[in-house]
């Protein structure tokens, strides 16, 4: 048998849904308004915060708060204040298994007024959440009034103290000495800017970026990344997620499950890889070369001619080539991740 070794999980985050009230051209994972909202379940979620605690025990100690990107368990999507009672009661059911490091990250979409505002992170941080993420940047700002983000931010500071981080602090200080109120259309931020403070963006050529942000990368002909395997990328064990359909995702990987996380230990027992095609081309020697002349015989594919930016953008592109002609790979899931990764839905 063909198996593909996945250590347990040492961080990780879990969709509430992949819908948001934002469709931001970097999006790694193709979330949208658009897109059905599919809450994940209190009993899925449940199940999956007690198979991630088991495993967490082993790695963190007892009320262990240490905050940090890449550390515990935090909560995301999409945008997970759009169910803002499912949020909460998933707080406290991570407080009361003593999940480490747990926070939220957020747009700050819904943060309309002081009073809003202050009740949502007290009741959120008397539930048992330890802190916050912020997401500042011009990809946001095209949907968010930045004033709502400052709002965010200073309340937060009172709510959470040091467990606050705003992701990026750079896009904060910068959007603020712009004295820009409301939204703002990325063009205009570009020509305000001179685009080059996205150089801090940390954009990574992956998802939604590939299609909506290409012209902000050189792109290659495909066979420039033909040497390329993604195994390192999906056995990656630090900030892992778990969608609501209960895929579990490495790798910023998004459209490819590795099972159902449901049942933690049978994803870390080993893949059968012969039961996952798609998986054991990404992981073998040949790695998108094996995808890539697979996609070309079987369905048709054809190179863009526009090249792409990255191994991502040729991966994602050939996946999203396949699922559209047939639903017999399981581990290319969800389907909504690809229909909703350009700013064109495409059809069902």
């Amino acid at each position: 048998m063909n198996i593909l070794n996945v250590p347990e999980p040492v961080s990780g985050g879990i969709f509430l849904t992949y819908k948001c009230n934002s469709q931001c051209k970097h999006c790694m994972y193709a979330c949208s308004p658009r897109i059905r909202a599919d809450w994940i379940s209190r009993g899925d979620a449940e199940k999956i915060l007690h198979n991630l605690s088991e495993v967490f025990k082993k790695r963190y100690p007892e009320g262990y708060e240490e905050f940090g990107l890449n550390l515990g368990l935090h909560f995301t999507g999409g945008e997970p204040f759009l169910n803002f009672d499912l949020l909460l009661d998933l707080v406290r059911i991570s407080d009361r298994l003593r999940m480490p490091s747990v926070f939220v990250e957020t747009n700050c979409f819904w943060a309309v007024n002081d009073e809003i505002t202050s009740e949502k992170l007290l009741l959120l941080k008397d539930a048992g959440l330890h802190g916050i993420l912020i997401s500042v940047n011009p990809f946001i700002l095209e949907y968010v009034p930045f004033e709502r983000t400052l709002r965010a931010i200073r309340i937060a500071r009172e709510v959470f103290k040091d467990k606050l981080m705003i992701y990026q602090e750079y896009f904060r200080r910068q959007i603020e000495r712009l004295n820009i109120q409301g939204t703002m259309p990325l063009n205009e931020y570009l020509k305000r800017t001179g685009g080059a403070g996205l150089y801090y963006a940390e954009l990574i050529p992956m998802g939604r970026a590939c299609y909506e942000l290409g012209k902000l990368f050189r792109k290659y002909p495909a066979e420039r990344f033909f040497n390329e395997s993604c195994r390192e990328e999906l056995t990656r064990p630090w900030h892992v997620h778990i969608d609501n359909y209960c895929n579990y995702i490495t790798g910023y990987c998004g459209g490819i499950s590795l099972g159902d996380a449901r049942d933690l230990e049978a994803i870390c027992s080993g893949i059968d890889l012969d039961d996952h095609p798609i998986l054991a081309m990404l992981v073998s020697n040949r790695g998108i070369k094996h995808l890539y002349d697979f996609a070309v015989k079987e369905f048709g594919y054809r190179e863009s001619e526009d090249g792409y930016v990255s191994k991502c953008h040729l991966c994602v592109d050939i996946r999203r080539h396949i699922i559209q002609q047939t639903d017999e790979f399981k581990e290319l899931s969800p389907k909504e991740f690809y229909l909703n990764l350009s700013g064109e839905t495409l059809p069902l």
